[in-house]
């Protein structure tokens, strides 16, 4: 009964948050033991083993230091992290329900008064480097609501895994480090391939190639403060004693770098010019393989950041591998941020009962949402599936319109689209249809001709009345034929017709006939 009672405590105390900071920032935070200074291949190997021990602090303050040093692999972090960074983000609720989309609403209010969010988020984002990063959240109340405060970034070097493999955290109190308290930190994970997390960071992959091409540059510095400059080759007796030898050693060195010197007598000194020119593209070679090494491991991919040949359906090819990362990046971080922010803020201030919003990274390319759109549309108009509107407005991240709110239409407002543009989206006619417009338009055709003809005898009658008096005195066809070839005849019988109605009646007819076969034509898909 106690036990049953100890665990309904400490259910209810997760319910409350901790309101002091408890990974405080330490001065010592800031300064390093320099792990990458005379980094050989056996001291990189120990701080990797002392990592796979759970031991991080070398290694992480390694990785730290490898971005300050290779512009390259900074400048291809820094784009990985801001291909996030720089997108929009929404909070969806759970579902339609009320209630889910007033806990939604304050989520986002929430979010969005974080000032430093775009800092949150970019220390979050360290971790695809480093394989995990930690940030603590500040928790406050405002109006007896729990709310955020700040969240603080805190180093890596400051994690651990315990013998049980446990994560902890060193603190000014605990030195010897704590169990991450529940709803206190956001912890993100980068997986850049399976296994333990300290293995996991993309600078793991990279830091062999950190480490040659480390090698590569100072060669290649030794080699341009030396290259072009003739080799002077010092000469002594036989008899020579070792201060004259040492004398004529300083004599050399002053040569080249003061470009004078003395040398006892007796001795002499011998310019032997430089023969180094296949030699000077190799470190450069190595160097440039090393940064296109490093392109792939962190971009995926070497045409958009590294300088050399290659097509533009190449490059473009290698963007959409980029923009792949990119999509699992947002993914990822909108998952911790769910997991570790969204649902202690729901929890704190709704219950545990309520379902958590979502958060979403605008990720999707304008061709991508404009191929998504294509095949929706064959799905629908040609195939016929059946596709819930739930799930189109999610798709492509259109909130769902409110009872009486105000939508966007088109210019002449819902009832005045045009249904040729209608159809024109939909294209969703069928030949029975178009058969069927057609149809009814003949038959509006036909009505609209016989009402201009009821309308419209007397004028014909009046119009044909010397036509009419012709067949009325005429005796056969033939007697009409002969005077109808006669032009003095038909010019004559023209005069007496009054045409003046017809034109009249003409421009009616065509008026009329144009407006129908508009409507017909906007009814028809394109």
């Amino acid at each position: 009964m106690a036990k049953k009672r100890n665990k309904a405590k400490d259910k209810e105390v997760t319910k409350k948050p901790e309101l002091f900071e408890i990974a405080v920032a330490q001065v010592q935070d800031k300064y390093s033991t320099y792990p990458s200074n005379g980094l050989t291949p056996v001291r990189l190997a120990q701080i990797f083993r002392e990592a796979d021990a759970g031991d991080v602090l070398r290694q992480m303050e390694l990785f730290e230091e490898m971005e300050e040093k290779d512009p390259h692999l900074f400048s291809q972090l820094q784009t990985r992290k801001n291909a996030v960074t720089g997108l929009d983000y929404e909070i969806i609720p759970f579902s339609d329900d009320e209630a889910d989309k007033e806990i939604a609403e304050f989520v986002k209010q929430e979010i969005e008064s974080l000032e430093n969010l775009e800092d949150v988020l970019m220390d979050l984002l360290d971790a695809i480097g480093k394989g995990i990063a930690i940030s603590e959240i500040i928790w406050a109340y405002d109006e007896g609501k729990v709310t955020i405060q700040d969240i603080k970034w805190r180093h890596q070097k400051r994690l651990f895994w315990d013998e049980n493999d446990i994560l902890k955290i060193t603190t000014k109190d605990f030195p010897s480090g704590i169990e991450i308290p529940e709803n206190k930190f956001i912890i993100h994970r980068y997986k850049a391939k399976s296994g333990h997390p300290a293995r996991a960071g993309v600078l793991r992959v990279v830091a062999w190639m950190y480490l040659f091409k480390n090698y590569d540059l100072k060669d290649w510095v030794s080699f341009c403060e030396v290259f072009g400059m003739p080799l002077r080759l010092g000469k002594y007796n036989p008899s020579a004693s070792e201060e004259d030898k040492l004398a004529l050693m300083r004599a050399l060195v002053q040569i080249g770098t003061d470009a004078a010197g003395i040398i006892p007598d007796g001795t002499e000194i011998e310019f032997k010019e430089s023969a180094k020119t296949t030699s000077i593209n190799v470190y450069e070679s190595l160097a440039r393989f090393c940064d296109e090494q490093i392109s792939k491991a962190v971009l995926g991919q070497t045409l958009t950041s590294d300088s050399g040949s290659g097509s533009y359906a190449q490059s473009k090819t290698h963007n959409e591998v980029r923009h792949d990362l990119t999509v699992a990046d947002c993914k990822a971080l909108a998952a911790t941020l769910r997991r570790d922010l969204i649902r202690p803020l729901v929890l704190f201030n709704y219950g545990e009962d309520k379902r958590i919003p979502y958060l979403r990274f605008d990720s999707e390319e304008a061709d991508d949402q404009k191929e998504t759109v294509d095949i929706y549309e064959k799905l629908i108009c040609k195939i016929g599936l059946k596709v819930p509107t739930a799930h189109l407005y999610k798709k492509f991240s259109i909130p769902k319109p409110e009872e009486g709110e105000e939508v966007a239409t088109p210019p002449g407002g819902a009832s005045g689209v045009p249904l040729r543009e209608a159809l024109k989206f939909m294209r969703n006619k069928s030949d029975r249809e178009l058969e069927r417009i057609d149809k009814e338009y003949q038959v509006q055709i036909d009505k609209l001709a016989d009402v201009a003809a009821a309308q419209s005898s007397s004028i014909f009658a009046k119009i044909f009345e010397p036509v009419m008096e012709l067949l009325n005195n005429s005796e056969s066809l033939e007697e009409i034929k002969k005077q109808l070839e006669d032009e003095n005849f038909v010019e004559a019988l023209y005069k007496k017709m009054d045409i003046k109605d017809l034109d009249e009646l003409l421009q009616k007819a065509m008026f009329y006939a144009d407006m129908l076969g508009r409507m017909k034509e906007n009814e028809r898909p394109v």
